[in-house]
């Protein structure tokens, strides 16, 4: 007497495993995600900085030496990168993170270049009376960091930085009367607008 074959799997069998399939790797892309990108970058900390930068170019504007003018934007980026620093770790925190996590630190190392590059352009001006070119030599050096550094982070970073980059461009050409100015437009104008589109998109 023959054996009796073995009973068909249930065709519905088939889309459920597809399904589970799907949802599994859904998870596991989005779960590297995450784990490659910084999300912590502080909205309304830019937004803060964007505000010291505009108060820093007032000031600025009233220096009667260049070397008081420079004086006075070295101390906005140390307030800056602390203000920074801050914002970012107790965004980090809130997430339940840490700035020094994986792609934190790519991000800090990303960025890093770029204002130590910026740092010595800085004194090589400054000592050959070439102050002029400082706000091009900031914003572009500025912007190429931050390019760096989002690759790391959310996509509207990478564009923050091509920002910097096009508005020290302009200095380049403008009259070095608009210095000031323009400074204002880029570390004060663009970190308001783009820390609000921050805080907005991705939260604090």
């Amino acid at each position: 007497m023959p054996g009796a074959a073995p009973p068909k799997p249930e065709s519905s069998q088939a889309p459920e495993i597809h399904v589970r399939a799907m949802d599994n790797l859904r998870f596991i892309r989005e779960t590297m995600e995450r784990a490659g990108t910084f999300t912590a970058v502080s909205g309304w900390g830019e937004v803060i900085i964007g505000v010291t930068a505009l108060i820093a170019a007032v000031v600025a504007a009233g220096r009667p030496t260049r070397l008081g003018w420079v004086a006075v934007w070295l101390v906005e980026a140390a307030v800056a990168g602390s203000l920074s620093a801050w914002a970012t770790s107790r965004k980090a925190r809130a997430a339940q993170g840490t700035v020094l996590s994986g792609p934190g630190r790519k991000l800090v190392l990303a960025f890093a270049p770029a204002m130590l590059v910026g740092a010595a352009l800085t004194a090589a001006c400054v000592a050959r009376g070439l102050e002029d070119l400082l706000p091009a030599v900031w914003m572009m050096l500025y912007g190429a960091g931050v390019i760096a550094a989002g690759a790391y982070s959310v996509r509207i970073v990478p564009v923050m930085g091509a920002a910097f980059i096009a508005m020290g461009a302009a200095a380049l050409i403008a009259p070095p009367a608009w210095g000031t100015a323009l400074l204002m437009a880029g570390f004060g104008g663009l970190h308001v607008v783009f820390g609000m589109l921050i805080a907005r998109r991705h939260g604090g």
